[in-house]
């Protein structure tokens, strides 16, 4: 459906580029979703027809540290006007920091028809692109989703402990300052969220950001990549990677790398990251 985004990617067609999504915005067998980690950037304009999924709101549990059910995806599946067959075309701030984790919770539901806008919300509106503060109200559509598959693209600190113990490889996507213990929390934020900084014993620190261009907010080339996860860190799309952060946001981010860029075979995302890690009593750690 979609002019893949020619950087040597695995699988390009994840990707689409904002002269796409401008082709295609009023397209109906096509929803844009917006996902940002600011919550008052959606109502000060987003893309015409785009709607909004928030990650506290509209993908966790409200009261469990899990995601939504089986039902719930369904009513918001349902409500968003995204059908079972709809392409959907997520971005967002933070270099797609937020839209790559729901792009990453879409899997655990199996809804396969996704795509990231690459650059994010920052190039739409670099590029004086039309954006709106209306919004927008869709049909409400059938959907029945699967289901929540949680063992192919998730992993749990049992599994991870295991991963561990057999000597598996993990990159701990936060910044360096985190990786050695120096802040518990990302630089600029609260110094909060653990009880004991470091690592996981074996994981390799390449911090999220490292995969994006920074004047423009997309993805760095697939050789460009290849330096940073192969070359620099000995990793293989056939190497079983998990992938943590601190509540597993940005980690999806480098999911989403590893697997649709680099065209890895096995890797998972560790959403109970350093916020459950750090937080266990006799959990192995590093510094």
């Amino acid at each position: 459906m979609s002019k893949a985004i020619d950087k040597g990617y695995a699988h390009p067609e994840v990707l689409v580029s904002t002269e796409w999504v401008a082709q295609h915005m009023d397209d109906a067998d096509v929803r844009l979703v917006e996902s940002n980690e600011d919550p008052l950037l959606y109502p000060s304009g987003h893309i015409p027809g785009a709607v909004e999924i928030d990650w506290t709101r509209d993908l966790n549990d409200p009261v469990r540290r899990d995601y939504l059910t089986r039902e719930a995806f369904s009513a918001l599946m349902k409500r968003s006007g995204i059908g079972p067959e709809t392409t959907v075309v997520f971005y967002g701030d933070r270099n797609n920091w937020w839209a790559a984790y729901a792009f990453w919770v879409f899997q655990l539901f199996g809804h396969k028809n996704v795509k990231l806008m690459d650059g994010g919300r920052i190039k739409w509106v670099k590029e004086n692109r039309p954006v709106t503060e209306d919004v927008p109200a869709y049909e409400p559509t059938e959907y029945v989703a699967p289901h929540r598959d949680d063992k192919t693209e998730r992993a749990f600190r049992d599994q991870v402990l295991e991963h561990v113990s057999k000597g598996g490889r993990l990159v701990d996507v936060r910044s360096l300052e985190e990786f050695t213990g120096e802040r518990l929390h990302m630089p600029d934020y609260p110094n909060e969220g653990a009880l004991r900084g470091g690592h996981i014993p074996g994981a390799v620190s390449v911090p999220w950001a490292r995969a994006i261009n920074p004047e423009d907010g997309t993805f760095k080339t697939a050789d460009e990549l290849q330096k940073i996860y192969a070359d620099e860190k000995g990793l293989s799309p056939e190497t079983k990677v998990i992938a943590y952060c601190r509540i597993g946001e940005r980690s999806s981010h480098t999911w989403f790398v590893l697997k649709y860029l680099l065209g890895f075979n096995s890797v998972r995302n560790y959403d109970g990251s350093w916020t459950e890690w750090g937080n266990l009593v006799g959990m192995p750690v590093e510094r």
